[in-house]
Order: structure tokens, then C-alpha cells, then sequence
């Protein structure tokens, strides 16, 4: 039913094979819903019917986000069949989806990344050598798992990575001088992995990684080193936001390193530091100490 959608996001939007899916999925879940057989049946069905669907996802326990990403989903799907001549209006433009719920972004604390603490962790063979760079390249770089699995050895550029983002996007992410070293060393011992494959990191095998390869080991090494309760590839990406700008990087600056399509992405990490601020000023300031 989809197949001319799904060639739609593909190749005219250029959506990630990851976002591609996650739309079929949640179209999937929509017609399930509404037992609807052809498109041309979508056209029937009303803004308050699909507002019953969000109180069933709701009901059923569904997260507020997840609710609006599957909201996001149908609402380009009407808008597509619109731009095709399917239908002759959206039900889509009187529906609002629920408010998203605010959560703080987590972050590990420097003290917990330091190098005496972080490479200890690795051996010096060649899984070790891989292992070790992704976290630091997930740390150093605030880099997202897709866009660390995509990274080519042409993306390797003296001392900055040209990063493929959401929507084909490129930018460029300078890197310092150890991280560069730390690339080399690994280039070494990849050379006897595998001479084929364009991809920078590769399974032992020589084989692409694949994400949950790459969470399962970071959620690993994270384990040894801090008692976050979640420990995923994107809590360094949010440790590398914080830290940055804990140590004054400007929020413009912060948007353009994390690929951030708008400010409004980016002003979330400013809870945090604002938070890190509060704190050296209660204990720094002699009127700002607190006590209990």
C-alpha cells in the first residue's frame, strides 16, 4: 500500500533508511487502527477519528513523544497523498498532538571520562582499539549513532571529520590532535581486518557495525565508569553538549557541531548548565553557600 510513499521519502525527501522505517511502522500501527484497506479510504476517515487514536495510544501507556512522532508520520502521509491528488484536503491540519513531556537531558560528569580513567578500560589489540575510539569519538565529537556507523575513511580529514547527518546533511566537526593519533594507531591494526570496506569502524569480521552492536558496547564500558542509570551512545552525545557548554561554547557554535537544524534543539542543554553554574556559584560565592 505504501511502496510509492516509501520511494517518496527515499529519494525526494532523502529520510535515513532508519526514519523510512520507523514511518512504516507507525503508518502500519494507523491502519490497523482504522482497518482501512486502500488509500483511497483515508480520504473517509475525519480529524475526530484520528483523535481517537490518540487517546487510544495514550491509554495504552504510550509517551507523549512517541504519540507525535506517529502523528508526524500520518501528517506527511496526508500531505503527500495531497500533493499526488489522492485527497482533497488533510484531517491532519486540525489535529494537535499531546504536549511533550520536558525531561533534562543526562550526562555523565568529566571527572567520570577522564583518559587515567577511560584506558584502562581497552586492550591494545584490535577490538580494544575499535572500542576505544568509538567512545571517544561519541564523546569527542557528539557525533549520533547513525552518523558514527556511516563514517568512512574519506571522512577522515587531518583534524576534522565530515559528519553525513539527518537528511543527508554534511558538516564538518574538528577534532583535536590525540584523537587524530588514536585514529592512526587504529588504522594500523584495521589494515589487518579488512582492505575492502570503506567504512572507518568494522566489526572483527571486517564487516560494517551495526547499531546494536555499537550501543551494547557503549552501554558496556559506560557500566564501568558511571552509575547513570541510562548508558547509551546518545548520553555522550548529551555529555558532549553539556560539557561544552559548561566551558563557554555558544549556543550557535553548540547547534552547528551537533547538526541541529534549529536553536530550539540546542537551548535544552542550557538547563543543564545553568544547573553546573548554580552549583559553582553556591559554593564559590561567599554569600552563594547554602546550608542545611
Amino acid at each position: 500500500m505504501f511502496d510509492k510513499f516509501t520511494s517518496y521519502l527515499q529519494f525526494e525527501k532523502r529520510y535515513s533508511e532508519h526514519t523510512v522505517l520507523a514511518y512504516g511502522q507507525d503508518l502500519n500501527a494507523f491502519v490497523e487502527f482504522a482497518e482501512v484497506k486502500k488509500i483511497s479510504e483515508f480520504a473517509d476517515l475525519s480529524s475526530a477519528f484520528i483523535r481517537s487514536w490518540i487517546v487510544y495510544l495514550i491509554e495504552g501507556g504510550m509517551k507523549n513523544k512517541s504519540v507525535n512522532r506517529k502523528l508526524a508520520s500520518l501528517r506527511t502521509f496526508y500531505k503527500w497523498m495531497r500533493k499526488e491528488g489522492l485527497i482533497d484536503h488533510s484531517p491532519m491540519t486540525k489535529v494537535q498532538g499531546p504536549k511533550n513531556e520536558k525531561h533534562l537531558p543526562v550526562f555523565a560528569k568529566e571527572s567520570e571520562l577522564l583518559p587515567s580513567k577511560i584506558e584502562e578500560l581497552f586492550s591494545d589489540d584490535y577490538s580494544g582499539k575499535r572500542d576505544a575510539l568509538m567512545l571517544e569519538l561519541f564523546y569527542q565529537t557528539g557525533i549520533r549513532l547513525s552518523e558514527l556507523i556511516g563514517l568512512t575513511l574519506k571522512d577522515i580529514q587531518g583534524n576534522q571529520i565530515k559528519v553525513l547527518g539527518k537528511r543527508n546533511k554534511e558538516r564538518i566537526i574538528p577534532i583535536s590532535d590525540d584523537l587524530v593519533q588514536q585514529i592512526q594507531e587504529y588504522l594500523e591494526l584495521r589494515k589487518e581486518i579488512s582492505s575492502k570496506c570503506e567504512n572507518l569502524l568494522l566489526l572483527d569480521s571486517g564487516n560494517k557495525l551495526y547499531p546494536t552492536f555499537a550501543y551494547r558496547k557503549i552501554n558496556y564500558y559506560l557500566g564501568k565508569v558511571t552509575s547513570l542509570d541510562k548508558k547509551s551512545p546518545h548520553i555522550l552525545r548529551h555529555t558532549f553538549a553539556t560539557h561544552m557548554l559548561n566551558r563557554g561554547t555558544g549556543l550557535e557554535t553548540l547547534k552547528d557541531l551537533l547538526g541541529h537544524a534549529n536553536l530550539s534543539a540546542t537551548q535544552v542543554y542550557t538547563h543543564n548548565s545553568f544547573a553546573q553554574l548554580n552549583s559553582i556559584y553556591s559554593q564559590a560565592h561567599p554569600r552563594g553557600h547554602k546550608t542545611s
